[in-house]
């Protein structure tokens, strides 16, 4: 039978735009890994296992990171699941715990990335991608002047303008509200606020996507500490346990490919799956949702992700974009961090990042951008190759 599994600690570093500040991956897990522990009051010592993640770096970047904290000789496993490996480390120390192989654990991801879109490292092996490309290409063609993450769910997005009648500024006013979230987060790369007008009329990169739509490459690390309801009880954490009261990852499936769809193909039946599991899980359902950090790599993929997540009805995103349903005073408050849009997004660490932001919220440790109420919470990370990880949290009863 499984165990209950709680976040104890958690902690982060600021985002950064790449080359602008003098460091390197291992700085990034130690100080978010500091963080976790100190926010714990633990010490390396009581984390029995690690998973560690990161996507751009050689073999064992993670025992590198890690030894940043001290060389305990425990299990560390190296995680990379494209953007979703925070949230696959994250998933994968939870387990550890919730299956009795470990009391307490760690999920540290960093990542220290090259300026400009992201490309394709080894070009003499199959694209891992290459399905997705491939079905992107005979149904939307390319354009070789954009970059191809872009393209991708830009696609998305102009597949749910066709279909649901969509406009380009309901994609924009998601970048408006994440930008405008983002300016009471410290640890947010970006914290400028724009007009609606300032993100419509920015650089055009591909479909409805201007650029204030578009997340940037970021460095940076985030760190979660999980524990085992046992270890909780006898190191006094009650007060700042966040229980994960379901955890799900899911890959893609024959309609991710078969249907032709671009909104399927970026990943909208995983984040369905995933979240359903989630739901089944808990207990709870998206009604029941106070706060989310969901994976906005795109303003396109925050509105299907709504939808995929049940947050609104499968067409009816725009509406709850326009209704103001996402925001303060709203139906729910979705990426009150600035999301990856604003926040930034190092891959490795993101799905840490919105962890951290979640159990903050919960502890009612927000700051000025805390969400009045909040008790349940919602995560979504999203990675194309393709892995979903949703989770809901609560604090501990």
């Amino acid at each position: 039978m499984s165990r209950k599994v709680f976040v104890v600690g958690v902690g982060m570093t600021k985002f950064e735009k790449p080359g602008s500040k003098d460091w390197d991956y291992p700085d990034m897990g130690r100080e978010a890994g500091e963080k976790a522990l100190a926010d714990a009051g633990l010490k390396i010592e009581d984390i029995e296992q690690a998973a560690v993640g990161y996507t751009a770096g050689d073999s064992t970047c993670g025992q590198r990171a890690f030894y940043e904290l001290g060389t305990t000789g425990i299990p560390i496993y190296n995680v990379n699941n494209n953007c979703s490996t925070g949230s696959t480390a994250l998933f994968m120390a939870k387990q550890f715990v919730e299956g009795g192989l470990a009391e307490c654990t760690m999920a540290l991801g960093f990542e220290k990335m090259e300026k400009g879109s992201l490309g394709v490292k080894y070009t003499d092996r199959t694209m891992p991608m290459d399905k997705h490309f491939k079905l992107m290409v005979e149904e939307r063609g390319f354009e070789p002047k954009a970059p191809a993450a872009p393209q991708m769910f830009g696609n998305a997005g102009l597949e749910h303008m066709e279909r649901y009648g969509t406009t380009a500024e309901q994609f924009a006013k998601i970048g408006y509200k994440n930008h405008k979230h983002s300016v009471n987060n410290p640890y947010s790369q970006f914290q400028d606020e724009y007009t609606l007008e300032q993100i419509l009329e920015s650089p055009t990169v591909y479909g409805p996507l201007t650029k204030l739509q578009c997340c940037p490459t970021s460095d940076g690390g985030g760190a979660a500490i999980v524990a085992s309801e046992e270890f909780v009880k006898k190191h006094g954490l009650e007060s700042q346990a966040v229980e994960i009261l379901g955890q799900a990852m899911a890959t893609d499936f024959a309609s991710t490919f078969n249907e032709k769809s671009m909104i399927k193909m970026v990943g909208s039946d995983l984040t369905k799956s995933a979240a359903q599991q989630v739901y089944e899980q808990s207990g709870f359902g998206p009604e029941d949702v106070d706060v989310v950090e969901l994976h906005d790599c795109f303003s396109c993929n925050e509105m299907i992700t709504y939808e995929g997540l049940g947050l609104c009805p499968e067409g009816k995103g725009g509406k709850f974009v326009d209704d103001g349903a996402q925001t303060y005073g709203g139906q729910v408050v979705v990426n009150p961090s600035g999301g990856l849009i604003s926040k930034g997004h190092p891959l490795g660490a993101t799905g840490l990042a919105q962890c951290a932001e979640l159990c903050w919220q919960l502890r009612g440790e927000a700051d000025a951008r805390q969400v009045e109420g909040a008790k349940i919470a919602l995560q979504h990370n999203l990675g194309l190759g393709g892995a979903a990880v949703v989770a809901m949290y609560r604090k501990m009863q």
